[in-house]
């Protein structure tokens, strides 16, 4: 079986080649001490990561899947994902390029695409964690509040805790006008909000302390359309420790990323906090979906590298038929395909 090794040269070629990037970079008042050095060291370590870390997780997580005790409504991630998310977190590639008044790194980011990409490639289901969460940091550091910000923030970037997006619910995907999940203003200033989530990547699982949900629900007075969506940020625990109503209901059937938990979640009164202005949560959420459009493209590219290396591989070791300027593999019953 083909072992992933990540296209460090390709990726040195399109960084120094194509995009010039450190000329451009250092133009910018932040990333003037960020060189060559710096960012090659980053890229190596970010590979011996995915190749030595994640990649090794990838078959047997994907086999394995993730487990859904209905009665703790709780979901395990495959054997070794939680110690590997927990050294991806420690070694601080969360923070990568997160802002610095939170705790993160400040580094350009076209160098964590690539760390990205790599993380794709290796191991896709276990990358969807933090990847979502780098949308959620993205929405609360744009649209949230300070006080938000200052509670929220530097668990997130540091990767204690990880992030959802919830907004599919079964009767509607693409028309989020027909949502009906209720926020009731409380007298605390927080809301109460009720109903039921589906296809939410890391819903519930084990591998952090915690899960901030960024829910889309209505307000009682709001309009019928998208019009009258507003954004609200439920964590999984409280402050004071306390177990939120906001209960994974089942695991999703897939074809595939089976050791990413992809959940129906079920919202019954759970506390949460107004993002951004009532009634506008659509435009604060296009952030953090645009992130997530981003990385599906990074998904996507990954993805391609990985098979192509299976592929090339494989066409490696393949034989067929005999070289026309004679046998190559006497050994051999036929001649390896690309000799």
């Amino acid at each position: 079986m083909t072992q992933y090794r990540a296209p460090l040269r390709d990726m040195r070629f399109v960084f120094d080649e194509v995009l010039d990037a450190y000329a451009t970079l250092q133009s910018l008042p932040s990333q003037r001490e960020f060189g060559d050095d710096l960012g090659g060291a980053i890229l190596e370590e970010a590979a011996k990561l995915a190749e030595n870390v994640l990649a090794p997780l990838n078959g047997p997580g994907d086999k394995q899947g993730c487990h859904y005790d209905p009665q703790s409504k709780s979901v395990k991630a495959p054997d070794g994902f939680r110690a590997a998310y927990q050294q991806f977190a420690e070694g601080g590639w969360t923070a990568l390029a997160c802002t610095p008044e939170f705790g993160g790194q400040g580094l350009p980011h076209v160098l964590n695409m690539m760390v990205e990409e790599m993380v794709c490639s290796a191991n896709l289901s276990l990358g969807m964690y933090p990847g979502l969460t780098h949308g959620a940091i993205n929405a609360l550091t744009a649209h949230g509040a300070r006080e938000l910000q200052e509670r929220y923030l530097p668990k997130l970037i540091s990767g204690e805790w990880t992030g959802t997006m919830c907004l599919t619910e079964p009767q509607c995907g693409t028309d989020l006008g027909l949502i009906r999940t209720r926020a009731v203003p409380q007298a605390d200033g927080s809301y109460a909000i009720s109903g039921t989530k589906i296809w939410i990547t890391g819903g519930e699982h084990d591998l952090a302390d915690n899960i901030l949900h960024l829910v889309l629900a209505k307000l009682p007075d709001a309009p019928d359309s998208v019009k009258g969506i507003s954004l609200f940020l439920v964590p999984k625990f409280l402050e004071d420790g306390s177990r939120n109503p906001a209960f994974c209901g089942g695991l999703e059937h897939k074809m595939g990323i089976k050791g990413s938990a992809t959940c129906v979640m079920n919202f019954e009164g759970a506390q949460g906090w107004l993002i951004g202005e009532p009634n506008k949560g659509l435009k604060c959420m296009f952030t953090m979906m645009n992130s997530a459009r981003l990385m599906v493209g990074m998904q996507g590219l990954g993805i391609a590298e990985s098979a192509y290396q299976v592929s090339l591989g494989f066409a490696k070791e393949r034989l067929q038929s005999r070289s026309l300027s004679g046998p190559k593999a006497a050994d051999k019953p036929a001649d390896p395909i690309i000799v």
